[in-house]
């Protein structure tokens, strides 16, 4: 693959991925409008790996405090760390159970232009009205199973192209009344675990291919998108430590009327 193609796909799933515009909508939008050959399943997955070592770089506190939590919980201890780790866990298995059966039956249809953008308007408008409904009265030490479970749930939206994984997962917890950082905070940290599991299952099958080449251009993506996904985080909770999704809803509800008007033809 072109070195332009593999700096292009870096940079916009490195900007994208945490930020609430949606990642997969971009990075199948970056063939579909420049004619350029998909990129294929693999270096997908490599800059959503780049992006897992980013996340866990700005987190890590809360990272390495859930894997100590976790020894502690089968010792018998329960702590802040020890019960979030089992709220990420909970709140994993729906997109988990939901991935597994679109993957029976194919995700091919629902990467058309004509569905990317309505999800890009559709749940744009929906975060919209979840932020400015929800009160800002708790933060994640207040989570409970009932909490986790619904945040999980709403992440299965986002394996509709255009959703937004983490526009969906914040909106749902701004819905429950969470602070706009730790609804941030908790999406983030729900992204460990889903990336994980792709990055080592599409890792495995690089390895098994031999491919060199391929391999090379992985670590290539991956690399560029870890840097510009470090500095799209720093830059999301800044924002959203005094202001709101607004910029971010403003940006899906324009790209989301172009996206139909380029899919129904009228430019």
């Amino acid at each position: 693959m072109p070195v332009l193609h593999i700096v292009v796909l870096a940079l916009v799933q490195g900007l994208t991925e945490f930020l609430p515009i949606s990642s997969s909508a971009h990075l199948i939008l970056v063939p579909t409008l420049t004619g350029w050959a998909d990129q294929g399943l693999t270096i997908d997955v490599a800059v959503h790996v780049g992006t897992l070592f980013a996340v866990v770089l700005y987190f890590w506190r809360d990272v390495l405090g859930m894997v100590q939590g976790v020894f502690r919980l089968l010792r018998g201890r329960v702590d802040f760390h020890a019960r979030m780790a089992g709220l990420i866990v909970l709140a994993t298995l729906p997109v988990i159970v939901a991935g597994y059966a679109l993957n029976d039956y194919g995700m091919d249809g629902l990467r058309s232009v004509s569905i990317i953008g309505w999800a890009t308007l559709g749940f744009g408008i929906v975060i919209y009205v979840t932020d400015k409904m929800g009160m800002t009265l708790r933060r994640m030490e207040h989570f409970g199973i009932s909490d986790a479970a619904i945040i999980g749930l709403a992440q299965v939206l986002a394996l509709i192209p255009g959703t937004s994984r983490s526009g969906i997962t914040m909106a749902a917890a701004r819905l429950l009344g969470v602070e706009r950082t730790d609804a941030a905070r908790f999406s983030m940290l729900l992204s460990i675990p889903t990336i994980v599991g792709a990055g080592a299952l599409k890792g495995l099958e690089l390895y098994q291919s031999g491919d060199a080449q391929l391999t090379s251009d992985a670590l290539l993506a991956a690399g560029l998108s870890f840097v510009t996904a470090l500095l799209a985080i720093t830059l999301l909770m800044a924002w959203l430590k005094r202001s709101d999704f607004t910029p971010f809803v403003i940006y899906r509800i324009v790209l989301g009327v172009g996206l139909l008007a380029f899919s129904y033809g009228y430019i």
